[in-house]
């Protein structure tokens, strides 16, 4: 069975490609490019800039060249994966994934110089894919240096705050996000195609909306800190700002900036979730898809999805639980894991015995800090680890998910996928 679940897992990401996404809402015929519902005549255009931002930048970038031809457009690349192959005419950094490097700095000023010399005859295109709230990013105030930068980063990730907290706060400390990439475009056109990996109610999220108007504001990041104790954590350059009460306001749906923009989501983590739940079907098993736990705490999704899908299978034969977004985990002093891992691991220890197969991964190949995407455990993973002398509990107290299921071979390694439109998790019961 847990052979069953990484077949599943693995036609989710197939069906989950950029290449795939691309055919199906972007082409480009006779110089008429089509996005969505959306038609742009780039013959029209005194100049047409393309600015790819996340982990799905080279290949955004290689599925748009693909349909309109490296010649047609150029641009600026930026990355946390090294690209195999340059597509003309772009300029790529390798930015910082989950914190910010120097070339994520280097990246930003080189974006927003590109787009401050845009005309309202130029046509910009972006494209946004996640992590690109690292792998592109220039703070608001030059006090705050990049050492600085790292540490907010690490107190937001490891705080437990849901994702769409975590930006909020990124966003008004940030020189690109929260709309001000299209401030700096204005007065182009411009069009923004999504590979989302966060909720489909709040795309705003994704990369910390650097071309979207911001629903989120100054006040609601003062309460986030407070929520979650942030200040102590925070370096001074960034404290004061919210001592003071001075983050500046980001810019709202009123604003100029967005006069001349669209905004398309050509694939999330609804691609992936069906495509999961096709192959699921073929393999014989009665599907269920539960997003409900998306944000809660990994404990808590646990134990909900696994009273689940004990009480699915009282009702059915073979039965599959398909559930997607993302589980947070507040980090104290962790070893090498992931939220997949740790949360696969608390799985571990509840269906001990039990004839349930549960698997968490990330579509984007990576999983915290460790090489692996995720992981796939059943009822024999706790009396496993015991003959080779591993301890389970130690092993979740630690956060040091990652050498337990390596040791195990049932560590999910892929390396990175070029894709992020988040996690998925299947359990399987029978």
């Amino acid at each position: 069975m847990r052979e069953t679940a990484l077949k599943i897992f693995n036609r989710a990401l197939a069906e989950s490609s950029i290449a795939k996404a691309f055919d199906r809402h972007v082409n480009c015929e006779r110089g008429v490019l089509r996005v969505c519902e959306d038609l742009y005549d780039l013959h029209s255009y005194s100049r047409v800039l393309v600015i790819s931002i996340g982990k799905a930048g080279h290949t955004m970038v290689e599925a748009l060249a693909q349909q309109v031809g490296e010649s047609a457009v150029e641009g600026i690349v930026a990355s946390s994966i090294v690209a195999p192959v340059h597509v003309r005419g772009f300029r790529y950094f390798c930015g910082g994934h989950p914190t910010p490097n120097a070339e994520s700095i280097q990246a930003a000023k080189a974006i927003r110089k590109a787009l401050e010399g845009q005309t309202a005859s130029s046509l910009v295109i972006f494209m946004i894919s996640g992590g690109g709230s690292s792998i592109v990013e220039q703070p608001i105030d030059d006090e705050i240096s990049l050492a600085d930068l790292i540490a907010v980063y690490r107190a937001l990730v490891h705080s437990g705050a849901p994702i769409a907290e975590i930006n909020a706060v990124r966003k008004h400390l940030s020189a690109v996000k929260g709309g001000r990439l299209a401030q700096a475009a204005f007065p182009a056109q411009q069009v923004s195609l999504f590979v989302s990996d966060v909720p489909d109610k709040t795309p705003d999220a994704l990369a910390s909306g650097p071309t979207m108007p911001d629903s989120t504001s100054a006040e609601d990041c003062y309460r986030i800190a407070e929520k979650h104790g942030l200040l102590p954590q925070l370096p001074h350059s960034a404290r004061e700002l919210f001592e003071r009460h001075a983050l500046e306001e980001t810019p709202k749906s009123d604003d100029p900036a967005f006069s001349r923009s669209r905004w398309w989501t050509v694939l999330s983590n609804q691609t992936a979730v069906e495509a999961a739940s096709r192959e699921a079907e073929r393999a014989g098993f009665q599907v269920h898809v539960d997003n409900s736990c998306d944000d809660w705490d990994y404990e808590r999704a646990a134990e909900y999805l696994l009273n689940r899908i004990r009480e699915l299978k009282k009702q059915h034969g073979p039965v599959c639980l398909i559930s997607g977004g993302e589980v947070t985990v507040r980090v104290v002093n962790g070893g090498v894991g992931g939220r997949n891992q740790q949360f696969a691991l608390a799985c571990a220890e509840k269906i001990a015995g039990q004839k349930i197969t549960v698997l968490s991964g990330g579509t984007d190949g990576v999983d915290g800090n460790s090489p692996a995407a995720g992981a796939v455990v059943d009822g024999s993973t706790v009396e496993r680890a015991r003959h080779k002398g591993l301890d389970v509990r130690a092993a979740l107290e630690k956060f040091d998910a990652y050498p337990l299921f390596s040791r195990l071979r049932n560590a999910i390694e892929i390396g990175p996928t070029g894709n992020n439109v988040r996690d998925l998790r299947l359990m399987l019961a029978y």
